[in-house]
């Protein structure tokens, strides 16, 4: 299906980690149509912002955090054939570092209801977590040449 056939959304999110081995995850609420859970800061970038000045003003709204956005980790797509158009989601994932701020969620009625430190080892743990979660921490594994059985 060529490009022109369907809508495109291009989101960011970071992995931010900290020096107890914990991940900073995002309660996404579901917004009223989908099961709540577990996400990374992030999320849609808007028409006329470049990635990371999105990936720092969502990781601010969500996480309360100011950052400074560090390499792309890894990228993820997934599609599925709506009507009237069919969708396709495009997201990259950045390694990102905390430079200032407060932890807490500044959104006010948005898809986040609050941010929180969680061990690295427990993410698995979690019932309900959004698939962009368990892409970063397997990419992150990768590139530390830690597996599964080393969490």
């Amino acid at each position: 299906m060529h490009y022109t056939q369907y809508d495109t959304r291009v989101a960011t999110y970071a992995l931010i980690l900290d020096d107890q081995d914990r991940i900073l995850l995002t309660w996404w609420n579901g917004e009223g149509r989908f099961t709540p859970g577990w996400s990374l800061p992030g999320g849609g970038v808007d028409l006329e912002e470049g990635l990371e000045e999105s990936l720092v003003r969502e990781v601010r709204e969500e996480a309360g955090y100011d950052v400074v956005v560090g390499a792309p980790l890894t990228t993820h797509s997934w599609f599925r054939h709506d009507e009237p158009r069919p969708f396709k989601a495009v997201r990259v994932i950045f390694d990102a570092t905390i430079v200032g701020g407060v932890l807490g969620t500044l959104e006010v009625g948005g898809s986040t209801d609050f941010a929180q430190w969680m061990p690295i080892a427990d993410v698995a743990a979690q019932p309900s977590r959004a698939e962009i979660v368990d892409v970063a921490v397997s990419a992150h594994l990768a590139r530390t040449g830690r597996g599964v059985e080393d969490r």
